[in-house]
């Protein structure tokens, strides 16, 4: 397989052309050269784009994703950090499956208003302590 331009690469790669140069500035992928105006890469960038893709999946920003990549394009993840995503991402899932049990119930409860289901009055206390609310995920900025 040969070099890939820019269109090539963002339309396998499903990202924008922008998206590329940009992880190009941060120092996450790296074009090889030019043909013509278009930057061209390496067959290896859409692997890189794969891991970059996974990584924004779970949350990471892209400096910890650049962090990821050691000199020379090897990888350097740290085990450690991606044990405490999945603990994370495990925590994140408990809440959201709970609340969203929650509503399903609320949804189908027999009692002639919500305010008289118990289930949906756990909800209510939750929310008013706020507890809830603090252990949402806060959305990340994506690029």
């Amino acid at each position: 397989m040969s070099d890939l331009d820019i269109a090539e690469v963002a339309q396998r790669a499903g990202v924008s052309a922008a998206t590329l140069r940009f992880y190009e500035e941060k120092g996450l992928i790296r074009s090889i050269g030019r043909r013509g105006l278009r930057r061209v890469f390496g067959n290896d960038v859409l692997e890189r784009l794969a891991l970059i893709s996974i990584g924004r999946a779970a949350g990471f920003s892209l400096d910890e994703i650049g962090r990821m990549f050691a000199p020379g394009g090897t990888l350097d993840i740290d085990r450690r950090l991606l044990a405490e995503r999945a603990d994370e991402l495990e925590r994140t899932i408990r809440r959201l499956s709970a609340l969203r049990d929650g509503l399903r119930h609320a949804a189908v409860c027999p009692a002639p208003s919500h305010l008289e289901c118990p289930t949906f009055r756990r909800i209510l206390r939750a929310a008013e302590s706020k507890s809830l609310a603090r252990r949402l995920p806060s959305p990340r900025k994506t690029v």
